[in-house]
């Protein structure tokens, strides 16, 4: 085996041959090029991929958020049109005379002619 090594081997430069090594470049060629165009394409696709989940999860979030943010604003609405009531109620007293009276006597005290006003402590302060 040694000897086989160490002899050296001339190709023969024939029509064939040559073709042969053309067709093997040729092959090599379209081989790297094949490879070249699939590393391109999975780059893309990686690439596409990566665009693609971060504007979803972006997306998602932002979701989320927005509906947190629509359930506080239900509580938020359904507080006021409570306190609408409220008020409103309180309008309708306030045009009431007798109910002017009764808040002026109480908050002021008011008296009306031949009454006499008592305060008394509150149970809650002592």
């Amino acid at each position: 085996m040694s000897l086989a090594k160490d002899r050296k081997i001339t190709q023969l430069q024939s029509q064939y041959m040559q073709q042969q090594e053309r067709k093997d470049q040729i092959l090599k060629r379209r081989k790297r090029g094949l490879i070249r165009r699939l590393t391109l394409f999975g780059l893309i696709a990686a690439v596409t991929s990566v665009i693609v989940l971060t504007t979803l999860i972006s997306q998602s979030s932002a979701i989320n958020e927005k509906v947190h943010q629509k359930k506080e604003l239900k509580t938020q609405l359904t507080e006021l049109q409570k306190d609408e009531k409220v008020l409103e109620e309180e309008i309708v007293k306030l045009n009431d005379d007798e109910y002017i009276a009764k808040i002026a006597r109480r908050d002021y005290f008011l008296s009306e002619d031949n009454e006499i006003i008592f305060t008394l402590p509150n149970k809650d302060k002592e």
